[in-house]
């Protein structure tokens, strides 16, 4: 098996259509949640992302917190935090949503301060919550309304069209599907955003993508990889998916190893966070 160096882009028009909706929304909107995942930080914030919601307050809503390497994940939140932004981490799968709603009651207090000066009625926050693909949107939106109000799915272009959703008496939501940006020049970038699933499979080179899932695993989980599958050297990837593949079971007739089978247990593995907590973004120093 040799590593495809086609390149990554994945940007369909109901993204140019989102982009476009928010951007004739946006007048309508308070605060903006801006979502991220923990496990990519940096890789998982819209590139384009200040040019599309100018000035508006914005909090940065940090998903799957539970699930990435704190250490290396808070240098990035703390680096966000230096740099001006309201940063709030969430384990979801524990529903607790407090912070998130102090932050938001707190900016919301400053708004309505300035709307009293001006005669004008206090009113509830109007948030407009933003993200890539797959990074938690809907999830955070039913660990605020307390119910499930929107569908969760675990593939990118799941949420397709705008819509408000009545969180409390408080605060309404201006819910908005996955967005990426039209060129994706970094192509680590890219990669990283395809192994967590915020890029549709279906036009990925999925061998490429797992050859990029172990570098990254063996340059800073090593440990993590050995464990698992114990896989020391990841020079030849033809001997680590032979490895793989006599260890898990994944052969062919005549007990030759199933390369397609490899793929997708490794996928597998690490979409079910097999490999422990892990974080793929480092900040350049």
């Amino acid at each position: 098996m040799n590593e495809n160096k086609t390149n990554i882009n994945w940007f369909p028009g109901h993204m140019a259509k989102t982009k476009r909706q928010i951007n004739e929304n946006l007048n309508l909107v308070d605060i903006v949640y801006e979502v991220i995942d923990a496990r990519m930080p940096l890789s998982s914030k819209i590139v384009d992302i200040d040019e599309l919601l100018a000035n508006k307050p914005r909090i940065l809503v940090v998903t799957k917190y539970d699930l990435c390497d704190k250490k290396e994940t808070d240098i990035i939140l703390d680096w966000y935090k230096n740099n001006g932004y309201y940063v709030v981490a969430l384990d979801l799968m524990m529903g607790n949503v407090t912070s998130l709603l102090n932050v938001t009651d707190k900016i919301m207090d400053g708004i309505n301060a300035k709307r009293i000066q001006k005669d004008l009625k206090e009113r509830i926050a109007r948030v407009l919550i933003v993200g890539a693909p797959n990074v938690g949107k809907s999830t955070l939106i039913n660990r605020l309304v307390g119910k499930k109000s929107v569908g969760v799915g675990n593939t990118p272009g799941f949420t397709k069209s705008l819509s408000w959703i009545r969180v409390n008496n408080k605060i309404e939501l201006l819910d908005t599907p996955g967005i990426l940006w039209p060129k994706l020049s970094d192509q680590e970038v890219a990669k990283t955003l395809a192994a967590f699933s915020s890029i549709k499979e279906e036009i990925l080179n999925m061998d490429d993508i797992c050859y990029f899932i172990l570098k990254k695993l063996f340059v800073y989980y090593p440990k993590n990889l050995f464990e698992r599958y114990g896989v020391s050297d990841i020079s030849d990837i033809n001997e680590v998916y032979e490895i793989i593949g006599k260890r898990r079971g994944a052969l062919a007739k005549g007990g030759l190893v199933n390369y397609e089978k490899v793929t997708h247990i490794i996928m597998s593995d690490f979409k079910n966070g097999l490999f422990g907590k892990i974080t793929f973004d480092r900040l350049e120093t």
